[in-house]
């Protein structure tokens, strides 16, 4: 049998802190209106899982995907106007 212990600290041997860094904070809270879209999705499948979908439950989805698809379509217009040289940022 092989032993990949050895192996191991070569891939891992960057020492993790524990702690995410500004810019991962940065990068988080930037896409925060993607997250929080997309956790209300979850929570609208969630909740259609274990029972029948009625019609509240497909236009409550429905909603959902939508804000989705917003938020999503917003943050990509702020990376393009921030990314684009000359853009309004």
């Amino acid at each position: 049998m092989n032993h990949i212990a050895a192996l191991q600290a070569i891939v891992t041997t960057d020492r993790f802190e524990g702690e995410p860094t500004d810019a991962e904070l940065d990068a988080i809270e930037w896409e925060m209106p993607v997250i929080t879209a997309e956790i209300a999705l979850l929570d609208a499948q969630i909740m259609t899982i274990d029972r029948p979908v009625t019609e509240l439950d497909t236009r409550r989805v429905r909603r959902a995907r939508r804000r989705v698809l917003a938020a999503r379509r917003g943050l990509s217009n702020l990376s393009a106007a921030v990314t684009v040289p000359g853009g309004a940022a």
